[in-house]
């Protein structure tokens, strides 16, 4: 096979085309790749690179230079969404990322709705969509994959978490209306960052998992306004790559319902029978967070040609990386794909 492009192999991927080797990637957001070592060897710093666009873009190009990853992802948090629709965020720390100090309204029957079109230009999402215009410029042949947050998680981080889920079973009618207004909010912020040069769409929902949501609220919820947001990524013509937190067995079933072209999963998931049950499914993940955190080298290696040979699409970390792992560690993951080619 041609010499495949790292935005080519992974756009193949998605279309679920052949490729020579599956992309080896780490896509921001929740997926935060800007490692302490990283940061303290270019003076490209956290949170400082929260605000500026151009920190934002020199620190995503570190990230990718020193890693291996086949990507530059942008932002480095999940609180940007949040932070526009009014919520109190702890901005974090060279060491610790971004964390909701305060959720802006108590009940769902409390959200202001304001226009979604005037807040996508507000804001940090300002910072992320001229971050993705410049380093798409730089890089041609890297995808640039801008994370969102997703529609459950955004709404948990404006609403009391408590109450908001206390809603999807006692107040569906306020819930959705909820759930919508974010989502319309996602999608014009998506629309306006791959307008902009961002090459593919990563949602993270970490609490859209099944074992908060369970089967019959995943479904109603959670797959609803995820297919809303993926149909109008990809009515612009783009994909959209899902991650999930914790275990799928609940909702397993219902991954096919969702209209994406790549689902990330945590790594207490076997990727392996997820796929043999669901040969449709566009497997990405999943090396354990905390394995590359904590053991040799060696063993990073030898696990992530595990994830390789076992036929996983795409090789990712399943939940991202803690900000104290090596570079040396993901070098050790990101070489066990790419020598694969060679």
């Amino acid at each position: 096979m041609q010499s495949l492009s790292p935005k080519d192999r992974l756009l193949r991927v998605l279309r679920k085309e052949p490729v020579d080797r599956p992309p080896i990637i780490c896509t921001g957001g929740m997926m935060n790749s800007a490692i302490i070592e990283i940061m303290q060897s270019t003076g490209h710093t956290l949170p400082e690179a929260h605000f500026d666009a151009q920190r934002m873009a020199a620190l995503a190009q570190d990230v990718q230079s020193f890693t291996g990853f086949e990507n530059v992802g942008v932002p480095f948090c999940m609180t940007i969404e949040a932070e526009l629709l009014g919520s109190e965020i702890n901005h974090g720390t060279l060491a610790c990322e971004p964390k909701i100090a305060h959720e802006i309204f108590p009940t769902v029957q409390d959200v202001h709705f304001a226009d979604v079109d005037v807040l996508s230009h507000s804001g940090r999402m300002n910072v992320v969509v001229d971050a993705a215009r410049s380093i798409s410029a730089a890089n041609g042949d890297l995808p640039v994959i801008a994370s969102l947050t997703g529609p459950i998680s955004t709404a948990a981080s404006i609403v009391d978490p408590m109450n908001f889920y206390r809603a999807l079973r006692k107040d569906p009618e306020s819930a959705h209306r909820v759930l919508d207004y974010v989502t319309r909010l996602l999608s014009a912020y998506a629309r306006r960052v791959l307008q902009n040069g961002a090459t593919a769409i990563a949602v993270g929902d970490p609490s859209a998992t099944g074992e908060i949501l369970g089967p019959a609220m995943f479904e109603r919820y959670a797959v609803r306004y995820i297919n809303q947001l993926a149909d109008d990524v990809h009515a612009l013509g783009y994909p959209l790559i899902l991650h999930i937190c914790g275990d799928m067995k609940r909702v397993a079933h219902l991954l096919p319902l969702l209209h994406i072209d790549a689902i990330s999963t945590d790594a207490m998931v076997n990727l392996t029978a997820l796929k043999n049950e669901f040969p449709q499914l566009t497997t990405m993940g999943n090396l354990s967070t905390y394995a590359l955190q904590w053991n040799e080298p060696e063993k990073i290696h030898a696990a992530t040609r595990n994830l390789v040979a076992r036929g996983i699409d795409i090789i990712s970390p399943a939940c991202g990386l803690s900000t104290s792992t090596t570079i040396q560690n993901i070098r050790a993951m990101t070489s066990a794909v790419t020598e694969e080619g060679k």
